[in-house]
């Protein structure tokens, strides 16, 4: 079955990407300099186990805050997906085309 785009599911996808990952741990590794002899190789890690850790837990602890607001403090959950949404507006769509297997 093709998923359609729902365009509010997006915004809503994109906000608390950007509330879970993007504003977590990662920004942390973005923000440096890139590796001068492995950047764009992929057959060398670029993200360390402790990191990967680190993001993960954050990631987490986020989508928990997140989820625990939608079910217990709606109007908190809503300022939240604004605070999400004013990172991501030019952020494109999920791509939809071909869903992954469950």
């Amino acid at each position: 079955m093709k998923m359609p785009l729902d365009p509010a599911l997006s915004l809503e996808a994109k906000a608390l990407t950007a509330l879970a990952f993007r504003n977590g741990p990662i920004e942390d590794l973005h923000a440096g300099k890139p590796c001068g002899l492995c950047s764009g190789r992929p057959e060398y890690s670029h993200i360390s186990d402790e990191e990967m850790k680190r993001i993960m837990k954050a990631a987490v602890t986020a989508m928990y805050r997140l989820l625990w607001q939608r079910e217990n403090d709606l109007p908190a959950y809503r300022k939240s997906l604004a605070l999400g949404q004013r990172y991501t507006q030019h952020w494109d769509d999920p791509d939809v085309g071909t869903p992954r297997p469950g």
